[in-house]
């Protein structure tokens, strides 16, 4: 069944980020070849999946909201935020089970923590971990070459530290493995992915006694080179800029309700096809810079690989949050349209759970019943005690 073994792989990772390639995976095998689109393909593209609860509520925007008594999910979005966090150290798990309507058997797990030091710095670290279930591989003739339990895992470390009273920069140095086969198709011989990548994020915010106070984010995710699952041909992964801005409208003392926006750009190439098969030459650095101005269209199709992220958020006394928002993604470069809704509950300005559902726009959508839940703690170094 496999023609193109780095064609399908790129199909393949296309899970949740496009209907066609959900779909691939629903029939658990390897497909064939991709749809000739103009939607950039990344591999590996789970790296750019919102992994928490809080976020995904929020129509996966999340690169400008603050951090408050700590998000450990800051890793993720932006670590530039995280000197801003009022506690000292926090830690995140958050669990998805993914594709629901289609199979029973694959979910993202992410583990998150950090930590303050001296001077304004912060460090972290992070696991994320997408299990893409068993599926069937096939040779050309339709012959069963066995099941295969595929899954992609990044492992991050983080530092941070702030600039200014107003503005932090932070860095994550991750190790990126995606094992989708390992074994010899068609003489062929594949093997796990993996490279070494780097996120970079920058935070600023203008908390004061004001009643509203703004912060803006810029985040670019998953700077990396080329991978390649074997053969001739290697593959870009999601570098993706995300530019957010986040507003706080302190409404009294128990009471506040944030509005919140993100830009997100795939800064991978646009697809070129060759006789049904993507052509992808360059460099990867080459691959980042060109991805604004390589599309067909020209600029007017630039502007339709611009997908935006809507959010709310409303919390009584830090104790209780209602959130929503809406996601969009244009027609032409995969189609994600959808609402998403969650809530959260706090206990003693420690301890937290969050939730978060999806809703599609259309029907029979493969991310239909989507839902996260994250669990949360945060504390305060304990005070020394100078003894007399």
């Amino acid at each position: 069944m496999i023609k193109n073994v780095t064609n399908a792989l790129r199909a393949s990772l296309m899970l949740g980020l496009t209907m066609s390639a959900a779909n691939v995976f629903a029939q658990q095998t390897i497909s064939t070849n991709p749809t000739e689109s103009g939607v950039p393909s990344p591999a590996i593209a789970s790296l750019i999946i919102t992994p928490d609860a809080r976020s995904a509520a929020m129509g996966d925007a999340g690169v400008a909201l603050s951090p408050g008594d700590g998000d450990a999910n800051s890793i993720f979005w932006n670590p530039g935020k995280m000197p801003f966090s009022t506690k000292d150290i926090g830690v995140s798990v958050s669990y998805a089970p993914w594709l629901r309507q289609l199979v029973n058997d694959m979910a993202i797990l992410n583990l998150s923590v950090y930590k303050k030091i001296k001077n304004n710095q912060v460090v972290g670290a992070s696991i994320h971990y997408f299990d893409q279930g068993l599926f069937q591989a096939t040779d050309v003739n339709g012959g069963s070459l066995g099941n295969f339990n595929s899954k992609e895992y990044s492992i991050s470390v983080t530092y941070s530290r702030k600039l200014s009273e107003k503005l932090g920069l932070g860095v994550n140095i991750k190790y990126v493995n995606s094992t989708l086969y390992n074994g010899t198709v068609n003489g062929t011989s594949l093997q796990p992915a993996s490279t070494v990548a780097a996120d970079i994020g920058l935070f600023h915010t203008s908390k004061s006694d004001k009643k509203w106070n703004t912060n803006w984010g810029v985040m670019i995710q998953n700077i990396s080179g080329r991978v390649s699952y074997g053969g001739t041909t290697s593959n870009f992964i999601p570098t993706n800029l995300k530019i957010g801005i986040a507003t706080t409208n302190m409404i009294d003392a128990h009471n506040r309700f944030t509005l919140t926006a993100d830009i997100n750009k795939l800064m991978i190439p646009t697809p070129t096809y060759v006789n049904g098969k993507i052509v992808e030459t360059g460099t990867a650095i080459g691959g980042i810079l060109g991805s604004f101005g390589d599309a067909p269209g020209g600029f007017s199709e630039e502007l339709k690989e611009i997908n935006l992220a809507l959010g709310g958020e409303y919390v009584y006394n830090d104790m209780f949050a209602l959130r929503g928002g809406y996601y969009f993604e244009n027609a032409d470069k995969g189609g994600r349209k959808y609402f998403t809704a969650g809530f959260g509950v706090k206990l003693e300005k420690k301890y937290g759970l969050d939730f978060a559902y999806l809703i599609p726009t259309t029907g029979g959508s493969p991310l239909a019943q989507t839902l996260r839940l994250s669990l949360h703690a945060n504390f305060n170094t304990a005070p020394k005690v100078i003894a007399n």
